[in-house]
């Protein structure tokens, strides 16, 4: 005999009407996924999810994900019912401005969204990262008699998903990473916006994920056998060294006149669609966003199950306290997103007596120095680590135990050649909430993964990018390799730190913002040459994104200048004073998004009215004229061999650039400067 009931079943269809109610009210959205997985979504959260919807940020609650986030009445529906803070007007709001129901997932409007998901794809990847930083956590936190971290993370996914090649990077490597507490339930209706699967996708799920080391469940009937579905999530859980696929058969939205087809997943349901919906279902047609109450009190029972859960373990964190305070107090710091008091004294600082060094072995300095002062930062490489250097000495690597190749309280990741996948596990990892992630690339590569890159700052998580070999000057490897548009493609898009370091200086504070930014993604673009540590650089000065590296009285012209360039631009100031008697002040401008966050004030004393100005970056020169007159740079691509010289990004070029602009600017007698425009940006 089934231990579901009646009233379960009038809950699953409470799903499916909202889903069809608030799709049609929005006149816009997707009922097709609601209503076709209501059945699983129930079971899942009314028998297994771990939660408590009155502290959504529980530590140790069962994650869930919506990666094909299209469906996401489904998850509004289901937090709404169980009693987070999303009313019935909520609902009604869906897909408004200003509402907390928007059309995708988004983790920071919404209380019970873990990830803000959206392009396909990116979620599964996201809920690999949240499993291993569980699975990282669980081996530095817990001890005997104290399992204070076991949750696990769901993820239901699509069609749409699996074809995504981000998925298949992610879960590769969380098949390797045997990550046991990773359920994933896909949602096999065999239709996508084009129409049946079987027109592009007709490859053996099953086996792909087999190969990748996944456990493997179908459910024939996920329209209505519901004891079948708890069994396959009860089976799941039972495999502990092993991620799990559940493929779930259903019928993309059930109940409707287009059910089964691709007319119900992009489009809302027709007025008679909804009525005869309702009058099968047993509801009143002539009522909208109406909720049983019987469906109210079957999920707050099962919600304040997750509330005494939450109370246990509360006890259980506070007798933990008392036996391992120094890891009780660590965990609760990382929680609140602070950084360990006095880290930051860690960082190197640099004279100009110092040796010249590249960024990137900079880069490597600071991780070296700061490991130990702040443990929750955890990452790797994907497959450069030679190159990327970012493994300190004595680096454990975070593998399965049984692998012999590390363990999982090791803080060093081998992502494999997957920077896409890497991008989107970093998401997850920095949304779990102990963790501060970073992955290592080539620049140009971080192109690869520019669509998880977007979601790390739209989600507005503290994600660092290792960005090395940052420009032509790495040479040899040709244009493949060698970044233009890439810095430009980066500084564009909202809530990212993009960072050029000059100097040691430089790169300690571009680790010091990165880290201290609890809501700001991060890319580190660092040089494969060796940089002068600059006379004028200071930490101080370049947390601040842009500052003046060197001032005279008088000055003629103004060089602005990043990363490699800033030296060759100091030299250029020589070949000004001695060739041409011209006084040249040079501002070295290692953050751009930083240096727009400083009062105006303080943006003119460095770029200051009166004077023309000239940008320098062997870059795309798109976004420069924001800060300079006049902008040298590189709109082409590159080609292989070191030829800084033969496009002039020397003193000489420079100067010669300097004094054209000069005379260019000199008819002007009233100079403003491009800090200066009627309106600042919108924000």
């Amino acid at each position: 005999m089934s231990s579901f009931t009646e009233t379960d079943q009038l809950a699953i269809n409470t799903i499916r009407v909202l889903a069809a109610d608030a799709t049609a009210h929005a006149n816009s959205g997707h009922p097709g996924a609601p209503m076709g997985m209501a059945p699983v979504a129930h079971v899942l959260f009314n028998r297994f999810m771990n939660f408590n919807p009155k502290d959504p940020k529980w530590l140790n609650r069962d994650r869930f994900v919506l990666s094909n986030g299209h469906g996401c009445m489904l998850q509004y529906a289901i937090l709404h019912l169980y009693g987070y803070a999303l009313s019935i007007d909520d609902l009604k709001a869906f897909r408004h401005i200003d509402s907390i129901t928007p059309g995708h997932p988004e983790a920071h409007d919404t209380p019970g969204v873990e990830v803000t998901t959206g392009p396909l794809g990116q979620g599964i990847s996201n809920a690999v990262g949240l499993a291993i930083a569980q699975a990282h956590t669980a081996a530095v936190f817990n001890k005997p008699g104290y399992d204070l971290v076991n949750n696990y993370t769901y993820c239901f996914l699509g069609d749409g998903c699996l074809m995504e090649g981000v998925s298949a990077e992610a879960c590769s490597l969380a098949g390797h990473l045997q990550l046991g507490n990773l359920i994933a339930i896909w949602d096999d209706n065999k239709i996508t916006i084009d129409g049946d699967t079987n027109q592009a996708f007709t490859e053996d799920v099953l086996k792909r994920y087999e190969a990748y080391g996944w456990h493997i469940l179908t459910v024939e009937d996920g329209d209505h056998n519901l004891d079948k579905i708890a069994e396959a999530l009860q089976k799941a859980k039972e495999v502990t060294d092993k991620p799990t696929l559940i493929q779930l058969k259903t019928t993309i939205g059930f109940g409707s006149k287009a059910q089964g087809t691709h007319g119900v997943h992009g489009s809302p349901l027709k007025a008679d669609d909804i009525k005869q919906l309702k009058e099968k279902f047993g509801f009143n047609p002539e009522e909208s966003f109406a909720v049983p109450q019987e469906v109210y009190d079957l999920c707050h029972k099962a919600s304040a199950k997750g509330a005494a859960k939450e109370e246990e373990w509360n006890q259980l964190f506070a007798k933990y306290a008392e036996e391992f305070k120094a890891e009780h107090d660590d965990l609760v710091r990382r929680q609140k997103g602070d950084l360990p008091e006095g880290w930051e004294k860690n960082l190197p600082v640099y004279t100009p007596a110092d040796s010249a060094v590249a960024s990137r072995k900079l880069s490597e300095t600071v991780l070296n120095k700061i490991f130990e002062a702040v443990p929750e930062l955890v990452g790797g490489s994907a497959d450069l680590t030679g190159s990327n250097l970012t493994r300190w000495k004595g680096a454990i690597d975070f593998q399965p135990p049984s692998t012999g190749l590390g363990t999982y309280a090791g803080r060093y990741i081998r992502f494999g050649v997957r920077e896409h996948g890497m991008g989107a596990i970093l998401n997850g990892m920095a949304a779990y909430g102990t963790i501060i992630p970073y992955g290592g690339t080539f620049l140009n590569f971080v192109s690869y993964a520019a669509g998880a890159v977007r979601l790390s700052a739209l989600s507005q998580v503290r994600a660092i990018w290792v960005a090395t070999h940052d420009s032509i000057g790495l040479g040899e490897d040709g244009p493949t390799h060698q970044p233009i548009e890439v810095l430009a493609h980066f500084r564009a898009l909202p809530n990212c730190m993009v960072w050029r370091p000059a100097d040691g200086n430089e790169t300690s504070a571009a680790y010091y913002v990165a880290l201290t930014s609890k809501h700001t993604p991060s890319i580190l673009a660092l040089s494969r040459q060796n940089l002068p540590q600059l006379e004028g650089s200071t930490i101080e000065k370049a947390v601040k994104g842009g500052y003046v590296l060197h001032e005279v009285e008088g000055a003629d012209i103004t060089l602005i200048s990043t990363g490699s360039e800033v030296c060759i631009a100091i030299d250029a100031v020589k070949e000004l004073k001695e060739k041409h008697n011209i006084k040249a002040r040079v501002v070295s401008m290692p953050c751009m998004e930083v240096f727009d966050a400083q009062p105006k004030d303080y943006r003119l004393s460095v770029l200051p009215d009166g004077i023309p100005s000239l940008s320098i970056e062997v870059m795309s020169t798109m976004g420069w004229e924001k800060y300079s007159h006049e902008q040298f740079g590189l709109n082409r691509f590159g080609a292989s061999g070191a030829y800084l010289d033969k496009f002039e990004f020397t003193p000489e070029g420079i100067a010669k650039r300097a004094l054209a602009t000069i005379d260019f600017w000199k008819p002007v007698s009233n100079i403003r400067s491009p800090i200066n425009r009627a309106f600042e940006q919108l924000i």
